[in-house]
Formats: structure tokens, sequence, C-alpha cells
């Protein structure tokens, strides 16, 4: 009997074990920076691995100065997150106009000869009843949309404290050996990693597995690079980018910060811009 569980209990360790793992051997290649910074030195994080729960140092990653250590402006990460959350709100308050309400077609007395004030209907908005002047109507949209700048600095600054405060970190992939959803929330909890953790990586299907186990969690979340905004990244304790997606985001960010021709991004905001 005791044959036949033993088999079981080894894989579970495999697993979850906790114990020091020795790193793989592996060779980590050199990032090739675009627009290499030419005042300020790259940040250098380590590549971590997601198949053991136990951390694993791949090798030293450089990060894009410009990307990931601007000047952390708290007013524009603000204006952002205040951003996102107008654009998707709408308001549903209502009043009626006096042409709305009910009744009043008949004028409620003669205009002269009774020494009361002229009235044509009784749903004037100086009756009870009656209809309200300037008052709000549904649906009311609180859409705008912020400067295309500002939008880039929200990113680079909200990556810049991110990862100042120890709360960006980044794996080869996000492969992880089992679909359970405990795995993940004890890999989480082994490494210190916030309550609430995202997920960036460059595909929309993402792997099986931390698919599966994520949906169970919550606070676990995963999202394409394309999608990676202020808000989510604020909400969320930890961010986890692959490296694909590092590349993904200095790529794009790097590329806008260094275009000549800037007319179109800078000219008013239309529904078809690009």
């Amino acid at each position: 009997m005791l044959t036949n569980i033993s088999p079981k209990l080894r894989l579970f360790s495999k697993f979850y074990s906790t114990a020091l793992s020795v790193p793989k051997e592996s060779v980590v290649e050199p990032r090739k920076l675009l627009f290499p910074p030419k005042y300020k030195k790259p940040r250098q994080v380590w590549l971590e691995n997601l198949d053991t729960i136990d951390e694993q140092k791949l090798g030293i990653l450089e990060l894009h100065p410009s990307v990931f250590a601007a000047n952390p402006r708290i007013d524009v990460i603000q204006a952002n997150a205040r951003w996102q959350t107008l654009y998707r709100y709408v308001s549903y308050a209502h009043t009626k106009s006096r042409f709305e309400c009910r009744g009043g077609g008949r004028k409620p007395w003669p205009q002269k000869g009774l020494g009361r004030a002229r009235h044509g209907s009784i749903r004037s908005p100086l009756f009870r009843g009656g209809g309200v002047i300037h008052g709000p109507k549904s649906p009311t949209p609180h859409f705008f949309m912020l400067p295309f700048y500002t939008r880039i600095l929200g990113l680079t600054s909200t990556l810049s404290v991110k990862l100042a405060q120890d709360d960006l970190h980044i794996v080869d992939n996000l492969e992880i050996p089992t679909d359970e959803s405990t795995y993940l929330e004890e890999l989480v909890k082994t490494r210190n990693w916030g309550p609430s953790v995202l997920f960036v990586d460059t595909e929309d299907i993402m792997p099986r597995n931390i698919t599966a186990a994520s949906d169970a969690v919550k606070h676990f979340n995963l999202m394409p690079v394309y999608g990676l905004n202020v808000y989510s990244m604020l909400k969320h304790d930890t961010l986890v980018l692959t490296r694909s997606a590092v590349d993904t985001i200095e790529s794009k960010i790097l590329t806008h910060l260094h275009k000549s021709d800037t007319t179109a991004c800078l000219s008013k905001y239309k529904v078809d811009q690009k």
C-alpha cells in the first residue's frame, strides 16, 4: 500500500517543494537597447523563472532608463487614472423639461380679467410639478481624451515607480508545471509578491496551465502587452512581465519618444485617429 502512495508523494513534493533549488545552467543573451542612452545608465534586473516555487536567478537584463527609470510624475499618473475612470462612466441622471411633463396643455386661466399673473401651462418651471430648467439629461458620457504624450508619460512613470518599489519582475515565460491554483498562490507567497499580481505577455492566448490556475483566483490576472495601462498597473500590487513583453514595451514607447513627426499625434482627437 505504501509503495502505491510514495510516487504521488514524490510528485507532490516536486511541485510544492520550498527547498533551495539550484539555478539552471543557461546563458541569458544580453539585450540590445534601442536608442541607447547617452547620459543615463541602463537599469539592471534579474531574469526569474516560474517553473519552480523557489526563485531562480537566470541572469541579468538591462532595461532602458527612458522607460523604466523616468522621472515619476505623480500628477501625470493621477491624470491617467482619472481619465481611465471617467471615460467609461456614463451618468443616467435625467430630469424632465416642461414639454416632457404629462398634462399642462390647457391654459390655466384667461390672460386678462382675473388680476392674476399670466401663464400658459401648469407645467411651467414656476409651478410645482412642472419642468426643470437646465437639468441633467441622460445618458451623459464623461469621455475625454488625454494628450498623446501625457498617456505615454503615464506609462513610463508607472513602470518606473513599479521598478523602484521592487514591484516589477521579469520572467523568461509564463509556463508553470501544473494548472492548480494552489501552485500559483504558493509561488506568490514564497516570493513575497503582492496579494494581487498582473501577468503580462505578448500573446493573446496564454499558456494553458497559468490560464487555468489564475482563473480560479480573482486577484491574479493575465493581460496581453497591448492592453497594458496605468489603471491596471496601479490596481495590482505586483507586475510580472515576460522578456518578450519588455522588448515590445520598450520598442513601442521609445519609437514614440524619438519620432520626428508628431503632428498627427498632437492633433485634435478624432474617433478614427491612428
